[in-house]
């Protein structure tokens, strides 16, 4: 089994707290929450739709997939371990503010799956908007994936 496209992928972040990146059940794998984070350095923050537009949001969620990639990579060997991802939680900052774009922002995330994963990396989503994130970020993203 192969990946569908090859994109470079970052350094896998290490945790920022007392917990881990990853945790293997099974023939399962669950990420931490992934943040928008290359070069060490958060891509945007702030609210999005205030501070940073729904396009930016996307790219950002496009960069929490692949810091959560890395980490699955990292752990696995290779990205051909997994059969397939299962589902994608993302969180969207959106203050208090009315927001209605939580889907457009994480396809960001979901495009980059499928780009990388091809069929392997369709999946069940759920988008929900928070008040704030860790670190101020935009929008944060984890995964739970099929391991073959």
């Amino acid at each position: 089994m192969t990946s569908s496209t090859v994109v470079e992928l970052p350094v896998a972040p290490k945790p920022v707290g007392n917990y881990v990146a990853s945790t293997r059940v099974g023939n399962t794998i669950v990420t931490s929450g992934f943040l928008p984070l290359k070069d060490g350095h958060i891509l945007a923050k702030g609210v999005v739709g205030v501070d940073v537009t729904v396009d930016t949001a996307a790219e950002c969620a496009r960069w929490c997939a692949l810091n959560a990639l890395a980490v699955l990579k990292e752990e696995l060997g290779s990205l051909d371990s997994i059969g397939r991802m299962i589902s994608v939680t993302g969180y969207v900052n959106t203050g208090s503010q009315p927001f209605d774009q939580h889907p457009a922002v994480l396809n960001g995330a979901s495009n980059a799956l499928v780009e990388i994963l091809g069929e392997r990396g369709k999946h069940v989503r759920t988008a929900v908007g928070v008040a704030s994130l860790p670190l101020n970020a935009c929008v944060e993203v984890s995964f739970v994936a099929e391991i073959v």
